[in-house]
């Protein structure tokens, strides 16, 4: 059996599942809030086999096979803030999530704060999803149309009065956080949000992507390069076990 055949088919699929990844970063790049998907690699044991004791030059003739394993994750360091000039349009710097209310009832939580306002003066996400208040409901507008002001806690104001504070959450390791549609993120069945204390919110500005372009296209090059000498690998094995299998008969 030829090890090197098998560790070079297990190294395609890791450069797919990474492929997967940037090709992913770079379609979402100008999403607003969207956070980075990584593939961290490493190696795993796929077991032990026997060499030839003829060609074993140290007497040990047991060799471990290696194979590559990736691990997918989320890079949640913050984008750049990027002036829009909306009133509706929010920013947070530092730490924290905006929390909002899907149709089906159910809690998600992005860093997009492109909002707008429903038919009914509900604020609401790009998704659609209700945008919720440090009091757990949804964030009604008033019907007399005064100009919005958002303060830098989140408090949104109408004239002089005041509407709702808009809720920012975060939790102990963003990392266990599953994404899913709309560029939205949901808690496992053992995380509970946290309120951040002292949010500082950006109104008229909207947080970019962190997710650098250029970056993605280059690791795109390094993946095409590395699917192609494993790809010749396979080949080289591939041909050198027929010729063994033509010179056997």
């Amino acid at each position: 059996m030829d090890i090197g055949l098998y560790q070079s088919a297990a190294s395609l699929a890791s450069l797919e599942r990474w492929q997967d990844a940037v090709a992913q970063n770079i379609t979402s790049s100008q999403v607003s809030g969207y956070r980075k998907r990584t593939v961290e690699f490493s190696t795993q044991s796929g077991g032990e086999w026997h060499l030839d004791p003829s060609v074993s030059t140290t007497g040990d003739t047991t060799q471990t096979a290696v194979f590559p394993k990736t691990t997918a994750g989320i890079n949640f360091q913050a984008g750049e803030p990027q002036p829009t000039g909306r009133d509706l349009d929010v920013a947070i710097e530092g730490k924290g999530f905006f929390e909002v209310e899907q149709a089906d009832g159910t809690k998600a939580y992005s860093r997009d704060g492109a909002f707008t306002v429903r038919s009914d003066r509900t604020l609401v996400d790009s998704s659609g999803a209700e945008v919720m208040s440090t009091s757990g409901s949804a964030i009604t507008l008033l019907p007399n149309g005064a100009k919005v002001v958002i303060n830098r806690d989140g408090t949104v104001m109408q004239g002089n009065s005041t509407v709702a504070r808009i809720g920012v959450q975060d939790f102990t390791d963003p990392r266990q956080l599953t994404p899913v549609a709309g560029g939205l993120f949901v808690p496992g069945k053992d995380q509970e949000a946290v309120p951040v204390e002292k949010p500082m919110l950006l109104q008229g500005y909207s947080e970019a992507s962190n997710v650098t372009p250029m970056r993605e296209m280059v690791d795109m090059v390094l993946i095409s390069r590395s699917y192609d000498a494993n790809q010749r690998l396979i080949k080289s094995a591939d041909e050198q076990m027929q010729k063994t299998l033509d010179a056997l008969g």
